[in-house]
């Protein structure tokens, strides 16, 4: 071990796996993103904004009415997953077949409110769970056990997702609409039902998500912002409801702004992930692993 550290200077090595650690959780907030619109054809522009949701869940069940995290987390993301049906029955329903412009506003207006209205409720304070958890070291390398139990914690939801969508029936009706959603109607598929449960799916992973970054980033009305530019790009990379594709630009993304903060600072490692992004538009819109014509 020893002499492999040797080789790499261990800080870069250290970025690398940091790098890493901040992919699973990206990777868990596109699969989400991803199939809302692989499914029901809809971007969820709000999506970020249902994160914001359940990390304000986490902070005062809590820190308000300590309840343990690990009775806590559950409920929040079936907090969440609710959230995600009703946003889909109040809002997307009556515009499914709508202009994609008016989808786009529709889910722009929703961010908007609940930005609002978490800013009415709760005010602008940034508030923080209190839970501090120890760091791991290696070496010279330390590493957050928070990033790590995100990390962990993420590769599970995306593992238990991929095994509901292979291995169960609803998982396999949603897998074939989103490869043809106008044919699996004529072959007895409810396409309602299958558009609110994947929408409930995607706002669980959302509240898995929430769970995750409470424990790293304080809570405030805009926290959404810091997560929805970026998991919007990265499923646009991937290519809009690709979902293996997002997984791979989920890493991606966060390998340069793992890396770039390591040779400047965090805000340099965004600005090279935006312009990664830009000239991959030029080269490859479809995103990274769209087929060639």
């Amino acid at each position: 071990m020893q002499a492999f550290l040797e080789i790499f200077d261990i800080y870069l090595l250290e970025a690398v796996i940091n790098g890493i650690l901040l992919g699973g959780v990206l990777a868990l907030l596109a699969l989400g993103l991803n199939l809302i619109f692989g499914v029901i054809d809809v971007t969820w522009i709000c999506y970020a904004e249902l994160v914001m949701i359940g990390m304000y869940g986490m902070y005062f069940l809590v820190s308000t009415y300590h309840v343990p995290y690990w009775a806590a987390a559950p409920l929040c993301i079936l907090l969440v997953a609710g959230v995600g049906a009703l946003l889909h029955l109040v809002v997307i329903q009556p515009l499914l077949s709508a202009p994609p412009i008016n989808q786009l506003l529709a889910t722009g207006g929703v961010l908007f409110f609940l930005q609002s209205l978490a800013t009415v409720c709760f005010g602008i304070d940034f508030r923080n769970l209190g839970i501090q958890l120890p760091v791991l070291g290696v070496g010279e390398m330390n590493f957050s056990y928070a990033r790590l139990l995100a990390f962990g914690a993420a590769l599970v939801g995306i593992s238990a997702v991929y095994v509901f969508m292979n291995r169960t029936y609803t998982g396999t009706a949603i897998r074939a609409i989103a490869q043809d959603r106008h044919i699996m109607p004529l072959m007895g598929v409810d396409a309602r039902r299958i558009y609110i449960i994947t929408s409930a799916i995607g706002g669980g992973l959302a509240g898995l998500a929430s769970c995750l970054l409470v424990l790293q980033y304080d809570v405030h009305p805009f926290v959404g912002l810091s997560f929805g530019p970026i998991t919007f790009l990265i499923c646009v990379l991937g290519g809009l409801g690709n979902f293996f594709g997002g997984f791979v630009a989920a890493f991606v993304f966060a390998e340069i702004i793992s890396l770039g903060g390591l040779f400047s600072d965090l805000e340099w490692g965004y600005v090279l992930a935006f312009g990664f992004f830009i000239l991959m538009m030029f080269i490859r819109p479809g995103g990274l692993l769209a087929r060639r014509s």
